[in-house]
């Protein structure tokens, strides 16, 4: 248990939150909508800080990350807890759990050890991942901290639903980041996931113009997010508002392991497809497709003369080329090797 690092001390010792874009407002012995965060006498304190519900070791293109790193193993870290419920969530066990349950599951291991570990097996890079990174700032700032020191990379892969303060916390220490950009309109994102569109355009806006670099992922759900209006819209803000050099993952959809939404369908591969070409026809660089069986959609190609730059076959890198341009004409590819 830790004091927050972002938060306001209110009359009658309640409290406001200012981690993330909820921005809770908590009398004593209440706990935020993370369900990690909790009013203690008048003090804001973070429950799961030095508790990690699981640790792994992924491939940097699993987070999904296509532009960072390609090929590279990540040791990956999560705490209980989330300021989302999304019905779609595949990690609920975790990220709901204390929000149901109230106990604050997890192995005690320290910010220094978590970087050892890191260091011990030559990883390059940490990602802060599995469930909301906000929700669990304490451990992942300080850890981050001691992993720039060491040489180790930042990675977090964020629903973008942080406060400002947050993002001028943990800003100097990301190497790069990806924000799933789940709908374009504001009631389907409180209905499924009970947030907000804006704050999430607005963090976008601002890893990217940090220099930070930024992958988007897009989770098509039948029903939910498969309108081709929805894919023009966001083609259209990537396009404009992060550049054209911005990656975009649009993932297909499987209930079967899903929190609430195991009624729905997979997604059809058509309609992956189809919000594929859409993103290129909008003039999007580079355009990704997940989740589904393609020769084609996970591979990075040079966007001036189409030739293949990068090949991957899942998470598995059939070519690589690291030096950084297209092999045919030369063209800088937004990559950091």
């Amino acid at each position: 248990m830790k004091e927050s690092y972002l938060y306001k001390k209110m009359s009658g010792n309640h409290v406001e939150c200012q981690t993330c874009s909820h921005y809770c407002k908590l009398a004593p012995g209440r706990r935020g909508i993370c369900g990690v965060r909790e009013n203690i006498d008048g003090k804001l304190y973070v429950l799961n800080y030095d508790k990690v519900a699981t640790y792994h070791v992924d491939p940097i293109e699993k987070k999904p990350l296509f532009h960072f790193l390609p090929g590279s193993q990540t040791f990956s870290i999560a705490t209980v807890g989330c300021n989302f419920r999304c019905d779609n969530c595949q990690n609920w066990d975790i990220s709901q759990g204390p929000k149901m349950f109230k106990e604050i599951l997890g192995e005690k291991i320290s910010p220094k050890e978590l970087v050892d570990l890191a260091k011990k097996s030559n990883y390059e890079s940490i990602s802060y991942t599995y469930t909301e990174p906000t929700i669990f700032l304490e451990l992942a700032l300080d850890t981050m901290k001691i992993a720039k020191k060491e040489g180790l990379k930042n990675v977090w892969v964020s629903n973008g639903f942080i406060s400002k303060k947050t993002f001028e916390l943990v800003s100097p220490y990301i190497d790069a980041i990806n924000i799933d950009l789940k709908f374009f309109d504001n009631k389907s994102y409180r209905k499924i996931t009970g947030g907000r569109l804006d704050p999430v355009l607005d963090n976008l806006k601002r890893f990217k113009k940090a220099g930070i670099l930024l992958e988007v992922t897009t989770l098509v759900i039948p029903t939910l997010s498969d309108n081709p209006e929805m894919f023009i819209k966001i083609a259209k803000f990537i396009k404009e508002e992060l550049g054209s050099d911005t990656p975009w993952h649009i993932s297909a959809f499987s209930g079967a392991i899903s929190w609430k939404l195991q009624h729905l369908p997979p997604t059809p591969v058509d309609i992956i497809k189809d919000a594929y070409q859409i993103g290129k026809d909008a003039g999007l660089k580079y355009v990704y497709t997940g989740n589904i069986f393609s020769d084609s959609g996970e591979n990075t190609y040079c966007p001036k003369c189409n030739d293949l730059v990068i090949k991957r076959t899942g998470y598995i890198i059939k070519k690589l080329d690291k030096n950084g341009t297209c092999p045919k004409c030369t063209e800088k590819i937004n990559i950091i090797f």
